[in-house]
């Protein structure tokens, strides 16, 4: 577990390392342009960007290639950490038959149509509406789903009003 949180402490000094640059660039352009706005009184807002746009281009020119050395370091620090230290320690790795005896998704891996009797008669009656024949209505029918708290929906309503 420590060898994976120096990992993520390392990669957040990685993302540091690659923008600080650039942000430091751009911040001391903005600066100096924004003493140059103060002093000619001078105050659009675009005169301060195309200085920055520049700058930060060319320090990804200039330091690109040390930003590609840091982060191919991190990339092969990480497969090496993936692929031989963690599969070798036995707090990181499920057992072989750790999904032997757990169900993790039986509940959402049931076929909802077989288990759900309303569609089935649904499925039965092709092109017919279950409930649309009186006699037939107060047969098919059957509750909600519901919690205790719960009040009755729609369906439920209309029945208790026909019962009247």
């Amino acid at each position: 577990m420590e060898a994976l949180v120096e990992f993520l402490g390392k990669g957040f000094m990685v993302m540091l390392s690659i923008s600080m640059p650039c942000v430091l660039m751009a911040a001391m352009v903005g600066l100096v342009v924004g003493i140059l706005q103060a002093v000619t009184q001078v105050q659009e807002q675009t005169i301060a960007a195309a200085p920055k746009i520049v700058i930060v281009f060319l320090t990804i020119v200039l330091l690109g290639g040390y930003f590609i050395k840091i982060l191919t370091n991190y990339i092969i620090e990480g497969t090496h950490l993936a692929f031989e230290i963690v599969p070798k320690n036995d707090t990181f790795v499920l057992p072989p038959d750790y999904y032997k005896y757990t169900h993790p998704f039986s509940a959402e891996m049931q076929d909802k149509i077989r288990t759900d009797r309303s569609l089935n008669q649904a499925v039965i009656n092709k092109g017919k509406i279950p409930w649309d024949n009186k006699a037939t209505k107060h047969q098919i029918y059957f509750g909600s789903k519901q919690t205790a708290a719960d009040g009755p929906n729609f369906i439920e309503r209309q029945k208790i009003k026909s019962k009247r």
